[in-house]
């Protein structure tokens, strides 16, 4: 068995800073079939997303039904081997919980079992709990819909390194703090990617193993997931941006688009005002070249965000993308045809691109005229660009 398995919680008790995630997933189990009648715990890798299931199903002595979504990706599989499941009843206790894990494992397309699962949840006589990194992906949209929604998050540095010291002394592991520390900061808030590289070094001696703390684990957040937490939270974030792979700048777009969907009076002026000085820094920076400022721009569009609002904001919000970026592809596409337009007249007329582009209406006449057009060999969607100026 390995370390993470033989440490994994087995109860409310022993799992460590997710109180608010334990607490309503208590609730649920209470309110069912009331309420909800499934429930979908999400979070970065490591969080105990399925330890608390198995622990929720210890505490009320319930039985547990694992189901991996990643073997139940078409209908038929999800018919033939979760329907029966949610109406038979427990073998040996007073009731059960069908646990699915990876849930955005199961295909959104038409032959996919998204929307079987979401048949089954209608009818189950039983709790579902499913788990997810990321619940935000639009194909899941329908199951959200039927779902309580449960964040797990990320252990901070401090906890992870205090559970290695545990988890090392009860093994006979010698290992130094700083080298804890070391295994830790790698882990990005991984608990079970702490304790397997906690495992894999525990026969090396600190002075033969090497962690680079430097080679990070891939851990990208969506967009999505980022919004809800800035907009739906009340924190600094100061790295919240950290792990997605959109620049500040795209981010920035994302953020002005949705502003008016969380906020209102108040709290949207200030938020408003918080990424005007965003963008007031961004423009220092590409105009002076001075890098230093990305701090600022974050912390404007980050923090600066997030407190605009008095209180932690509740309900669920869809989330658009930036309308001002098809409108740049847009004027980008319209762009790239004079230029081209532009260049081959500057080659047959010998000067420069840059003087065209500016003369560009003077010369209009000219290149509607259809022997300009051969001489030039322009394409049919140049043609169709020029004919169409006024």
């Amino acid at each position: 068995m390995s370390l993470s398995e033989k440490y994994r919680a087995k109860k409310y008790q022993n799992l460590v800073k997710q109180d608010k995630a334990i607490e309503e997933v208590k609730t649920f189990l209470n309110q069912f079939p009331k309420k909800k009648k499934a429930l979908i715990l999400y979070g970065p890798a490591g969080t105990g997303k399925t330890s608390l299931a198995l622990a929720a199903a210890t505490e009320n002595d319930l039985e547990i039904l694992e189901l991996n979504s990643s073997d139940l990706r078409n209908r038929s599989k999800l018919e033939e081997t979760l329907r029966p499941a949610t109406q038979q009843k427990a073998l040996f206790k007073k009731g059960k919980i069908l646990l699915m894990d990876e849930v955005d494992g199961v295909t959104g397309t038409d032959i996919g079992g998204i929307s079987e699962l979401v048949k089954l949840i209608n009818l189950t006589s039983f709790p579902i709990i499913m788990t997810c990194n990321d619940v935000w992906q639009s194909k899941l949209s329908p199951v959200r819909q039927k779902s309580k929604l449960v964040e797990m998050k990320p252990l901070d540095l401090g906890t992870i390194i205090s559970l290695l010291m545990k988890i090392s002394e009860k093994e006979g592991f010698i290992k130094s703090p700083h080298f804890l520390k070391k295994i830790a900061i790698k882990s990005q808030g991984d608990l079970r990617a702490a304790i397997n590289d906690l495992e894999s070094y525990s026969q090396i001696s600190e002075s033969g193993a090497e962690i680079d703390i430097t080679e990070k684990r891939d851990v990208q957040t969506s967009i999505f997931n980022i919004l809800r937490r800035l907009f739906k939270e009340r924190q600094d974030f100061l790295d919240l941006f950290d792990n997605s792979e959109l620049s500040l700048d795209q981010i920035l777009l994302w953020i002005e688009e949705n502003i008016p969907k969380e906020y209102k009076n108040e709290a949207l002026v200030k938020a408003y005002h918080a990424l005007g000085n965003a963008d007031r820094f961004r423009g220092r920076i590409y105009k002076n070249q001075h890098w230093r400022f990305l701090v600022y721009q974050n912390a404007f569009q980050s923090a600066g965000i997030s407190y605009a609002k008095d209180n932690p904001l509740e309900g669920f919000t869809k989330y658009e993308r930036p309308k001002r970026i098809l409108k740049i592809w847009l004027n980008n596409q319209k762009i790239a045809k004079k230029k081209t337009i532009a260049k081959k007249y500057a080659r047959l007329v010998h000067c420069s691109t840059k003087r065209i582009m500016r003369d560009f209406k003077m010369i209009t006449p000219m290149i509607k005229q259809e022997s300009v057009q051969r001489k030039l060999r322009m394409s049919d969607e140049e043609v169709a660009y020029v004919n169409n100026l006024r």
